[in-house]
């Protein structure tokens, strides 16, 4: 059975790695997707393959080992990075959002607003603030006291379950976790929604029905992206405790740590035509120097 789980998580964590790679050196190598939703799409694939990269070589290694200890600098690297990525994926997809609610709702406006600079700068303070917000909770779980053999309730090293564990007063540290999820989670994800709002209020706008699919068509890899994210999250905060919530919060939490970056290069590519339009491209120009080089040889 252990076997198994750790072919099964293997899987996952090489479909994901594999293609989120692919798909950003496929978005890098081609000129034709230098636009800015897939230059926010590179970003995310990054992002995932750190993400999964941060967790799962340890997961596997406790599922086939005996030995299921982490170190504390360890735990506490794991924990900067889960922080980390969380926060940029968050920052990211609300980018994504405004770029989807300009290109639709003020399309005249769309190559002044969303210029290369202006891409840029987004994803700089993204990466700025998730990086100073990761520091931040590194440092305050850091300086908490722990028993050398604690457990964590957990398949990583989340804040909660290491805050659960403390011998430290931990009350303005959760107090601070609140704040977090509401700057971090409930903000982001309520200007996502006032995007869709707004996108959708224009898509049926559009008289022709051709005009509408289209439109919305190019909001759906992104929708979906954001709802397989922030699904199983909200769920995670919403359910009622239970005595199995801990291994259910194990399995949820799975869903977006693991499936999530798995599923995000399907999602991103599936019958996307402008995606495999510029692979077709790419192919006949590089078959094209292929065949040059072999009749000059």
């Amino acid at each position: 059975m252990t076997c198994i789980i750790f072919i099964g998580f293997l899987f996952i964590y090489l479909l994901a790695v594999v293609g989120n790679v692919l798909f950003a050196s496929l978005v890098s190598a081609m000129p034709q997707l230098h636009t800015p939703m897939y230059f926010f799409l590179w970003n995310l694939s990054i992002v995932d393959v750190t993400y999964i990269s941060a967790i799962f070589p340890n997961l596997l290694s406790i599922t086939l080992a005996s030995n299921k200890k982490i170190s504390f600098p360890g735990c506490i690297t794991q924990l900067y990075f889960f922080i980390f990525c969380v926060d940029e994926e968050i920052l990211i997809l609300t980018c994504m959002a405004y770029d989807r609610y300009v290109a639709i709702c003020s399309p005249l406006y769309y190559p002044l607003v969303m210029s290369k600079k202006m891409c840029t700068i987004m994803a700089a303070l993204s990466l700025l603030t998730s990086t100073l917000n990761s520091l931040m909770f590194t440092f305050l779980t850091y300086s908490l006291s722990f028993c050398p053999s604690s457990e964590i309730n957990h398949f990583f090293c989340e804040i909660r379950a290491l805050m659960s564990l403390s011998n430290s007063d931990t009350r303005s540290r959760k107090i601070l976790v609140i704040i977090e999820d509401i700057l971090f989670g409930f903000v982001p994800f309520s200007l996502i929604v006032t995007s869709y709002v707004f996108i959708i209020s224009s898509v049926l706008k559009i008289r022709s029905t051709k005009g509408r699919f289209k439109a919305f068509s190019s909001c759906t890899s992104h929708l979906t992206t954001v709802i397989l994210f922030y699904g199983p999250i909200l769920f995670l905060y919403i359910k009622p405790k239970s005595v199995y919530s801990k291994t259910q919060d194990g399995i949820i939490s799975l869903l977006y740590v693991a499936v999530v970056p798995m599923l995000n290069p399907f999602v991103y590519t599936l019958r996307n035509k402008e995606f495999f339009g510029a692979l077709k491209n790419m192919a006949r120009i590089h078959g094209y120097n292929i065949l040059c080089s072999i009749r000059h040889s």
